[in-house]
C-alpha cells in the first residue's frame, strides 16, 4: 500500500512555473494511482449490476455464488449495517438495491473472493429473479422533478427581430483514464480506513459512516493517487461496498472497476433540451430572452438540483438583458444517472444560448463577434438574477483580442492534415473551412448558500538544520496541480524553499470538494491563511532564526469566502454566486461536407484569470478545458437506448487524442478580483463551456446547415436532406 507525500525542495513561488512534484513519477509510470494499491492479505471485491433499467425484484439467491471455490462472501441490501440509502444532496440511492431497480448497473449484490477473476465470475453466477417493468427514458414524459427553477425579470417579450431555436446536448462522459479503485482496511478499533481515488474525502465519509453504523471518527479515509476525475468521483462508487466487504471478513479489501464497469459506476453530464426566444432591436441590442432548459438527471438526484441552479442562473450567458423568461428543470429517469462533469450545468446553457447569439447576428447583419461585443457585461452589469458582476469583466476586450489574433493559413495540400486524417479518406474536394466564436461565464466555488470553506494546516521546524514546511490539507489532488499550488503559497509566503505537502486525508478538517474551480480559491486561501499566521509568530525574525528559538510552529486556519444566497424560487434573484470567470473561444475547421468529417485545424482562446498562480498549469487546465468541450462538440456521447448503454468501451465511447487536438493559441488576461486571494479567479471550468459552440459554429459556417445538437455526428452533415440553411428569414418578425 503506498501514500504519497509530495516534496518540492528550492522549488517557485506564486506567479512561476514550479515544477509539479508528481510529473517525473507520472511520465515515468512510476506514480502510484489507487488501482496499484497493494496489501499483504487483501481480498477482491465485486459487484453484480442490474442488466434492466427498470424492474422489481423478485429474489436474489446466493448460494450458486457461495458454492465457487475461493468465494469468501456475498452481501445483498439485507447485510448493509446501518442506513440503507446515502447520497449528496438526498439521501434516495440505495447502498445495494433493494426491492427494485432503478436504471441500467445499479449495484444489487457486491461479491469478495481470493482473485478478483473469481469475484467476477462469482458475482455472475447469482441468480437474480427480475420483474421488468416499462422505464421511463423520455425527459420529456417524466412526472418525477427534481428541481425547477425559474428566473423572471422585466415584463418586455416584444421585439424588432426575434429568432428561435431548439437544441439538444447528449450524455458526456468524464472518461478519466483511471478506473474507480479503492482499498478497504479494517481497523482495530472496530473501524474502517479506506484508501480512495475520489473528489471529496469528508462528504464520503459522512456518506458512508451512516451506512456502516458507525461513528464519522471511525471512518478514516486517505486519498490514493486520482487518475482523472472532472465531477465522476464526487459520487460514492465502490467506497461503501468495499468497506461492508472488508467489516465482514475483518480483511482488507480492493475493488477496482474495468473500463466497462466505469461507464456504468459514475455519473454522466446532463442531457439536456432545450428551446430558446431571443428578442433584439434591428442593430442587435437584446430586448428579451425566453429560455426553457431540461435536463435529464437519470435515475437518482446527485447533484441535479445545483446542476439545475447553474442552468438557470447562467442560462442567458454574459449578455446585457433586462427581460428574462428562463425555467430550468431537472427531472427523473430510469436513464444512467447523471451529476457533476466540469462546467456544471452552465456547458449545456452555454451551447444553446451562443447557437442564439449566431442566429441573431444573422438576423441582424452584424459579425459574431460585434453581436457579442454588443451586448457584452461588464463591471458594474447584473446577472439575470440580478446579481452584480462586482469585479472585472472585460469581455468586450476579450472578444476584440480574439479576432485579433490572426487566423491559420489556408487548407493544406498534405492529405494527412484534411478531415479524415492519415486513413486519406478525403482528397480535398468537397473540403471548405468554417470559423466560429463561442463565449461562455461560468460560477466558481460552491453557490446558493452552500458552506463553501476549506481547512489547512501549516508547520513550520527545522530540519536537518534547515527551515521545512509541512501544508496539510483534505483538498484532493485530481490532476489539476492543487499540490503544486499549495507548496507555492508556503513559499511565497514564509520565504521557505523546502516545502512538504502531506498526504490529503480526513485527520484534518475538510476542505470540500475539487470541484467548480474552487481549490485556488478556498485551499489557496486557507493555506494562505495558515502560513500567515505562522509567520506572525516569527516576530520578525528570518525563519531560520524563529524556528531555532521557539520551536516547531503549527498553525490551522478555515477560509470561507463571501456568502452566497440561494435563489429566490419564484423569481430566481438573488447573489448567489462567488464569484464568475470568462473565457472566449475561437475555432477554425475543415468540414468534408459530402463524408461529414471535420478536422479542428485551430482553436484560439482568452481568458481572464485574475492572477496567475502557474502559468504551465494554467494553461494546461486551458488546453485540458478545451479538449473536453471539443469532445462534445464532434464525438463524445454516451448512446442511450431505452434505457441501455450501447457504447461502455473506449472503443465505442470516443475522446479526443493527440490527433484531434489543433494547436492553440492563447491570451491570459490578469485582472485581479480583489474578494479572492491573491486576486485570482478560477480557471478549469470556463474554457470547456465556450470551446463547444465555437467548434459548432465553425462547422455550421462550413457547411451552411443548422446543426442544431451536439456532438455533430458525420451523418447529421453528409445525409442533412430537410432543405434547411442556417438562414433565420423565418425567424424575423416585427
Amino acid at each position: 500500500m503506498t501514500e504519497t507525500a509530495y516534496t518540492t525542495l528550492h522549488g517557485a513561488g506564486v506567479g512561476e512555473s514550479a515544477r509539479r512534484p508528481d510529473a517525473t513519477l507520472k511520465v515515468t509510470g512510476e506514480f502510484a494511482y489507487a488501482s496499484d494499491l497493494w496489501l499483504d492479505g487483501m481480498v477482491w471485491g465485486a459487484t453484480l449490476r442490474s442488466p434492466h433499467p427498470s424492474a422489481w425484484i423478485r429474489s436474489i439467491d446466493v448460494g450458486p455464488a457461495l458454492k465457487i471455490p475461493g468465494v469468501l462472501t456475498v452481501l445483498t441490501h439485507e447485510d448493509v449495517p446501518g442506513e440503507k440509502f446515502y447520497g449528496l444532496d438526498h439521501k434516495d440511492q440505495p447502498v445495494l438495491a433493494i426491492d427494485e431497480v432503478r436504471y441500467q448497473g445499479e449495484p444489487v449484490a457486491v461479491v469478495a473472493a481470493d482473485h478478483p477473476e473469481t469475484a467476477r465470475r462469482a458475482a455472475a453466477a447469482i441468480v437474480v429473479d427480475y420483474e421488468v417493468r416499462e422505464a421511463v427514458t423520455d425527459p420529456r414524459r417524466s412526472r418525477r422533478f427534481v428541481r425547477h427553477q425559474p428566473v423572471r425579470r422585466g415584463d418586455t417579450f416584444e421585439a424588432e427581430v426575434v429568432v428561435t431555436g431548439e437544441y439538444e446536448v447528449g450524455m458526456q462522459d468524464q472518461a478519466f483514464l483511471g478506473p474507480e479503485s479503492g482499498l478497504a482496511v479494517p481497523a482495530e478499533d472496530g473501524g474502517v480506513d479506506l484508501y480512495i481515488a475520489t473528489q471529496w474525502l469528508h462528504v464520503d465519509r459522512d456518506q458512508l459512516a451512516p451506512c456502516l453504523g458507525l461513528p464519522p471518527e471511525k471512518v478514516r479515509l486517505t486519498l490514493s493517487g486520482v487518475g482523472g476525475a472532472f465531477g465522476a468521483r464526487e459520487d460514492l462508487s465502490m467506497q461503501a461496498h468495499a468497506c461492508m466487504l472488508a467489516l465482514r471478513l475483518n480483511r482488507p479489501v480492493k475493488i477496482v472497476y474495468g473500463r466497462e464497469e466505469s461507464f456504468f459506476g459514475h455519473v454522466h453530464r446532463h442531457p439536456a433540451r432545450m428551446r430558446y426566444e431571443h428578442g433584439a432591436t434591428r442593430d442587435g441590442k437584446l430586448v428579451y430572452v425566453k429560455a426553457d432548459i431540461l435536463l435529464d438527471g437519470g435515475a437518482y438526484c446527485s447533484s441535479s438540483p445545483a446542476v439545475v441552479g447553474n442552468a438557470a442562473s447562467l442560462g442567458v450567458g454574459p449578455y446585457e438583458v433586462e427581460n428574462v423568461q428562463v425555467d430550468a428543470t431537472g427531472v427523473y429517469t430510469n436513464n444512467p444517472p447523471c451529476g457533476a462533469m466540469r462546467g456544471f450545468g452552465a456547458v449545456q446553457a452555454c451551447y444553446a444560448y451562443e447557437s442564439q447569439m449566431d442566429r441573431l447576428a444573422e438576423a441582424c447583419g452584424l459579425s459574431p463577434v460585434e453581436i457579442r461585443v454588443r451586448n457584452a457585461v461588464s463591471q458594474g452589469s447584473h446577472l439575470i438574477t440580478g446579481q452584480v458582476i462586482d469585479s472585472p469583466a472585460p469581455l468586450a476586450e476579450m472578444l476584440r483580442d480574439l479576432e485579433a489574433m490572426p487566423l491559420p493559413s489556408a487548407p493544406p495540400s498534405d492529405l494527412r492534415s484534411m478531415p479524415g486524417g492519415v486513413s486519406q479518406t478525403t482528397h480535398g474536394e468537397s473540403v471548405r473551412r468554417g470559423v466560429g466564436y463561442g463565449v461562455g461565464i461560468k460560477n466558481i466555488c460552491f453557490s446558493e448558500g452552500f458552506d463553501d470553506y476549506s481547512t489547512a494546516r501549516v508547520r513550520a521546524e527545522l530540519v536537518g538544520g534547515e527551515p521545512h514546511v509541512t501544508v496539510h490539507t483534505a483538498a484532493a489532488e485530481v490532476g489539476q496541480g492543487l499540490v503544486t499550488v499549495q507548496a507555492q503559497i508556503a513559499r511565497t509566503e514564509l520565504g521557505i524553499a523546502n516545502v512538504t505537502v502531506a498526504t490529503a486525508d480526513t485527520s484534518v478538517g475538510s476542505a470540500g470538494s475539487s470541484s467548480a474551480s474552487r481549490q485556488s480559491y478556498v485551499t489557496g486561501g486557507a493555506v494562505r491563511a495558515a502560513c500567515e499566521a505562522v509567520r506572525k509568530r516569527f516576530n520578525g525574525l528570518p525563519p531560520a532564526q524563529a524556528l531555532e528559538k521557539f520551536g516547531p510552529i503549527e498553525e490551522t486556519r478555515e477560509y470561507r469566502h463571501r456568502p452566497t444566497y440561494p435563489m429566490d424560487p419564484i423569481t430566481g434573484q438573488g447573489d448567489s454566486h462567488t464569484q464568475l470567470a470568462l473565457c472566449v473561444h475561437r475555432a477554425v475547421v475543415d468540414v468534408d461536407v459530402e463524408l461529414g468529417l471535420v478536422k479542428v485545424v485551430e482553436l484560439a482562446a482568452v481568458q481572464d484569470v485574475g492572477r496567475v498562480l502557474n502559468p504551465q498549469a494554467l494553461e494546461g487546465q486551458i488546453q485540458g478545458g478545451s479538449a473536453q468541450g471539443l469532445g462534445l462538440a464532434l464525438m463524445e456521447e454516451i448512446q442511450v437506448r431505452d434505457g441501455r448503454v450501447l457504447n461502455p468501451s473506449f472503443t465505442d465511447y470516443l475522446i479526443p487524442t493527440i490527433l484531434d487536438m489543433p494547436p492553440m493559441q492563447l491570451k491570459i488576461l490578469e485582472n485581479p478580483d480583489p474578494a479572492a486571494p491573491y486576486g485570482l479567479r478560477g480557471a478549469g471550468e470556463p474554457p470547456t463551456l465556450s470551446s463547444t459552440p465555437a467548434v459548432a459554429a465553425a462547422v455550421r459556417a462550413a457547411t451552411g446547415l443548422r446543426l442544431t445538437r451536439v456532438p455533430i455526428r458525420p451523418e447529421d452533415i453528409a445525409l442533412f436532406d430537410d432543405g434547411s440553411t442556417m438562414g433565420v428569414s423565418d425567424d424575423k418578425r416585427s
